[in-house]
């Protein structure tokens, strides 16, 4: 049961898409505790927002690609330099607003962790017109797009549906992984893949994800609304990749979980990277779990090396899905 999802021996160019980026700032702590100080053991800065995550894991596959959004002030430069200095060719638009900071706090033996993310910089019409325009001026057929995370203030809630049709009608395929109403309306506009988590789905859906059964009724919520694949992101458990024929779900092996903040961004990369290879389902199954796996493995906002997710990708369990 296989279904070939590419362009032959043409590779699409991947561009990500982040509109409320992000310098992650992670402390490492023996234990959270609360109303008391604690004495952080480790301190790292990573280049964060969803879209740049991607990029970073994409980037660990070998992957060139095009990370675009909207950066301000010290911060976004630091961000951009970072970026460039990963060896990620960057398209990032001046705002007047400062990007925000998120900080992670997570136990040294990676059971707990807790993330404030700031709610990002007021971005003014003038400033996402001129993103719009970059966006035009470097669209060409064939080519994947991700549009990932949160949109900052400013910014309309069906702002990612508007790209999804001018992207769509320049013949790209775009892949969606937002949340709430952004979501519904992106939806709407028939991404050709959408990636909630499980509370995404629930929010979404009404419903509650309990089972297999379960996961695949979320999944069938979406493809309904008109995406051609669903990669449904199930933390430990893996991931449920569905088309509108075929459903598989990959069950990641088991690891020492550092950090989850970026794993699914990790996963994302890894379905859009075997997408752009025109790998089957199963296979872009097997190689997102296994970007995800590998950044969850690592400390910080991270993601893996090529060797890390190739032996994580081979250690994957798959099953095909029942969908009659």
């Amino acid at each position: 049961m296989e279904t070939n999802f590419g362009r032959g021996s043409v590779l699409a160019m991947i561009v990500t898409v982040t509109l409320n980026p992000a310098l992650d700032r992670t402390l490492t702590v023996p234990r959270i505790l609360f109303d008391e100080m604690v004495q952080a053991t480790a301190a790292r800065l990573d280049w964060g927002g969803k879209g740049f995550n991607v990029s970073r894991a994409l980037h660990a596959l070998g992957v060139e690609n095009v990370a675009m959004g909207l950066v301000g002030g010290a911060t976004g430069q630091m961000l951009e330099r970072g970026l460039s200095g990963l060896g990620i060719v960057t398209d990032l638009v001046q705002i007047a607003g400062e990007t925000r900071t998120n900080v992670v706090i997570t136990e040294a033996d990676g059971e707990h962790y807790v993330k404030v993310n700031e709610a990002g910089p007021l971005v003014q019409p003038a400033e996402l017109s001129a993103l719009l325009e970059r966006i035009r001026g470097r669209v060409a057929s064939g080519d994947i797009w991700v549009l990932s995370g949160s949109l900052p203030l400013g910014v309309p809630n069906d702002f990612y549906a508007q790209l999804v049709i001018l992207l769509r009608g320049a013949g790209v395929r775009v892949l969606l992984d937002t949340s709430g109403e952004p979501l519904r309306l992106g939806c709407a506009a028939g991404p050709y893949l959408v990636k909630p988590n499980t509370a995404e789905a629930e929010a979404a859906t009404g419903c509650s994800i309990g089972s297999a059964a379960d996961a695949l009724d979320a999944a069938e919520f979406f493809l309904h609304r008109g995406c051609e694949l669903v990669a449904l992101s199930l933390a430990e458990d893996g991931l449920l990749l569905a088309s509108q024929r075929e459903a598989v779900w990959a069950r990641p092996p088991r690891v020492q979980v550092h950090n989850s903040v970026g794993a699914g961004d990790a996963l994302l990369a890894g379905v859009a990277w075997a997408l752009e290879q025109g790998e089957s389902l199963d296979e872009m199954a097997r190689w997102g779990v296994g970007c995800g796996t590998a950044a969850a493995a690592r400390k910080g906002v991270s993601v893996g090396t090529l060797a890390e997710i190739e032996k994580l990708r081979e250690q994957a369990q798959v099953v095909w899905m029942n969908k009659d």
